[in-house]
């Protein structure tokens, strides 16, 4: 398979008064094929998001260096930015945080819109792509539910048809009963616009779900990756086994949703 993404010994640091330096990100090894979804977990404050924002080039790194179709991703700047935003979207933790509560979310998908590459799919098609009606266009992001905002949150990444999709905790803020199927139509909707997929989050069941490759987090380091079915069956390292451990099983795990 053919990497879309490439991270390559990433290194991202913050200087804390009177404490040195601290490695966020510590000399991460991570790809992303086109076509693929890859899952990276972790607990909270383990380094998922940072490295994420430095995928997108909101972080600087160190060292290293994180190519996209073998092109180097600097940190963004005037120039680059609408670049970057054509080939990289997030769609992030909050929906609500993310969309403009002043705007009609038909506004703001058409934003997306402008900024595409090639002939985007338009505001209504995006809309029931996310499994919502086209009237939706019309309304304020207030007026749905955090589920909802969610999906048309993800309309308005797709819109841009990006190269790579980031989730970055997307789920964390929903319902545990929307959480499986807002992350399986993050995979769904990714996959049928060619865009790969990279999905962030601290709950394995869920990763496991979507994924094809699943890698662990610790402490700023990757220390597992391997197929999503290796990781859940046969994990190699201890705070791997850990995760697993603390994982309510309940019928079904597994199967995707319907969304």
């Amino acid at each position: 398979m053919t990497a879309r993404l490439v991270v390559e010994g990433a290194t991202v640091t913050y200087r804390q008064p009177g404490r040195g330096v601290l490695a966020a990100v510590d000399a991460v090894d991570l790809e992303v094929g086109a076509g693929e979804v890859v899952g990276l977990v972790g607990e909270s404050g383990c380094g998922k998001s940072t490295l994420a924002r430095a995928v997108c080039g909101l972080e600087p790194l160190a060292s290293g260096r994180i190519l996209l179709e073998g092109e180097p991703i600097a940190r963004l700047g005037l120039r680059s930015r609408e670049v970057r935003l054509r080939r990289i979207q997030m769609v992030f933790q909050n929906p609500y945080a993310s969309l403009n509560p002043r705007r009609r979310v038909g506004a703001q998908i058409e934003d997306g819109r402008r900024v595409a590459r090639g002939t985007p799919q338009s505001v209504p098609e995006l809309l029931e792509a996310v499994g919502m009606d086209a009237g939706a266009a019309s309304r304020y992001p207030h007026e749905f539910s955090g589920g909802q905002r969610q999906r048309v949150a993800i309309a308005r990444a797709m819109a841009v048809r990006p190269d790579l999709l980031i989730g970055d905790e997307p789920i964390a803020s929903l319902d545990a009963s929307l959480q499986s199927r807002v992350a399986a139509l993050m995979r769904r909707v990714a996959l049928e616009n060619g865009a790969s997929l990279l999905f962030i989050s601290h709950d394995l069941a869920v990763v496991r779900a979507i994924a094809d490759r699943i890698a662990v987090m610790r402490a700023g380091r990757i220390v597992e990756q391997g197929t999503a079915e290796q990781v859940w069956s046969t994990p190699q390292h201890p705070y791997t086994r850990r995760l697993l451990a603390a994982i309510p099983i309940a019928d079904g795990l597994g199967r995707l949703p319907a969304v």
